[in-house]
């Protein structure tokens, strides 16, 4: 009963001593590992680093010390980089395709009124939907940060580029009229206003893939019918014209074809009189006597030994009558 009064007592002195000690050691370890972790994670927050850049994706390491003074000098990294936080920092881009889209429908793009408003010669404003399609080059990746200096592509996209595509819309539009963007040369329009983006583009590396107008442009309704009433006018009248050139073609033909039938019957007839002429010219005496005879000679081969029933004489015609038969 005394020892087990011992082991159970929480007052005994030894078991006091034993748990103390044995705690002590327990703290002691846990702020030696926690310290570990702490100077673990100091270290790879401030002294180095490691990340991953991925597929489609190109980073650049820029010292926070401000040194870099050019593109040449912004080194690219891809696949693990290591990197001390405290001297520099990596900046991720991606170099895959992106598309914008800047409409006033809220259900595409953004949910906000982005369409864009240019002007014409004419000095009318005409309102659109635009899309558009980049990507920035690998290996200008640094060229683009040091002009923009920019870690968010976001704020490019609907910043920076939204302005040079207004900027050259309006630029290209003041050559054309309203007619012409609306009509038939709106490819063509297009296709400047394309060129002209990526020329202020082209120095930090953005290639543009694709730009055009989402649906039509619109203008005040009023110009838009007169424009439509237009383009039927001239289709119209191009299909008058093209009946008119049927309707003379097929009439030259019939004049060309009667005047064909009256060369050919003056041909024939001139043919005709000189065959007579030709005949008249080779009779002679002795060629009617031949004729002549050889008639008579036709006439005798088709006889067929009956005597005709209708004779003349002196006394005029006398008609034989049949014999009566006894």
């Amino acid at each position: 009963m005394t020892l087990f009064g011992e082991v159970m007592n929480p007052g005994n002195g030894r078991n006091d001593d034993a748990q103390t000690q044995h705690m002590a050691k327990l703290l002691k370890a846990g702020a030696v590992i926690v310290a570990a972790v702490i100077v673990v994670m100091i270290f790879f927050s401030y002294v180095a680093s490691i990340t991953r850049i991925g597929a489609g994706y190109v980073g650049v390491e820029v010292v926070l010390s401000g040194s870099q003074r050019g593109p040449s000098e912004i080194p690219i990294r891809t696949g693990w980089v290591f990197y001390s936080p405290l001297r520099s920092q990596i900046i991720e881009f991606p170099t895959f395709v992106q598309t914008v889209k800047w409409t006033h429908d809220l259900s595409e793009g953004r949910a906000s009124n982005e369409e864009m408003s240019f002007n014409s010669k004419e000095g009318m404003e005409i309102y659109c939907d635009v899309s558009l399609s980049y990507a920035i080059e690998p290996r200008r990746v640094p060229d683009f940060y040091v002009k923009y200096r920019l870690s968010d592509l976001e704020m490019f996209t609907h910043g920076i580029l939204r302005d040079v595509v207004r900027n050259s819309l309006n630029e290209v539009a003041s050559t054309y009229s309203v007619e012409q963007i609306y009509g038939e040369q709106k490819a063509e329009f297009l296709a400047k206003v394309q060129a002209l983006i990526q020329q202020k583009m082209e120095p930090v590396g953005v290639g543009i893939q694709q730009f055009g107008f989402i649906g039509a442009p619109r203008v005040p309704a009023v110009i838009a019918t007169a424009i439509t009433s237009k383009a039927q006018a001239i289709q119209d009248a191009e299909r008058a014209r093209n009946e008119l050139a049927k309707t003379q073609a097929e009439a030259a033909k019939t004049v060309a074809e009667a005047e064909g039938e009256a060369k050919a019957a003056v041909t024939r007839a001139n043919g005709e009189a000189e065959a007579n002429k030709i005949r008249q010219t080779s009779l002679t005496p002795q060629l009617l006597e031949l004729r002549k005879i050889e008639n008579q000679k036709a006439l005798i081969e088709r006889w067929n030994g009956q005597l005709p029933t209708v004779q003349t004489g002196n006394g005029g015609l006398l008609m034989e009558l049949p014999k009566m038969e006894k």
